[in-house]
């Protein structure tokens, strides 16, 4: 089974999200609003979540800060930023996100970037 944890401000993403990714097999889902509810519920995972899609502006949070938390706990984790400030992507991969989409994204790309992240076969 593949989780995906889901982190965005915007709840409406959390269901578009979540069918996008159950028509191509996903069945987990983790969400989360902000980056502090991110990393604490990532801390607190039985097991780390396969992937991580995670917007940059949020409250409390941001969530390069929280990829920078996140990644101090596992280094492996696997996030990929989907957001509108495509001003802060060579930074977050820098940090060690593994992919970034920009908002408003086309679902085709989408899964793309989740196939080559994970290295999975999904349905397209």
């Amino acid at each position: 089974m593949t989780s995906v944890f889901i982190v965005d401000d915007d709840m409406s993403l959390h269901t578009i999200y979540q069918l996008i990714l159950e028509r191509a097999g996903f069945s987990e889902f983790i969400f989360a609003s902000n980056g502090k509810e991110a990393v604490e519920k990532y801390i607190k995972f039985n097991g780390s979540p396969d992937i991580i899609l995670m917007d940059h502006r949020m409250p409390l949070m941001s969530g390069i800060d929280a990829l920078i938390e996140i990644l101090a706990f596992n280094k492996n984790a696997k996030v990929i930023f989907i957001s509108a400030d495509e001003a802060v992507k060579e930074q977050t991969i820098a940090l060690g996100a593994r992919g970034f989409i920009k908002k408003p994204f086309d679902i085709h790309q989408l899964l793309i970037v989740i196939k080559n992240v994970m290295n999975l076969e999904i349905k397209i």
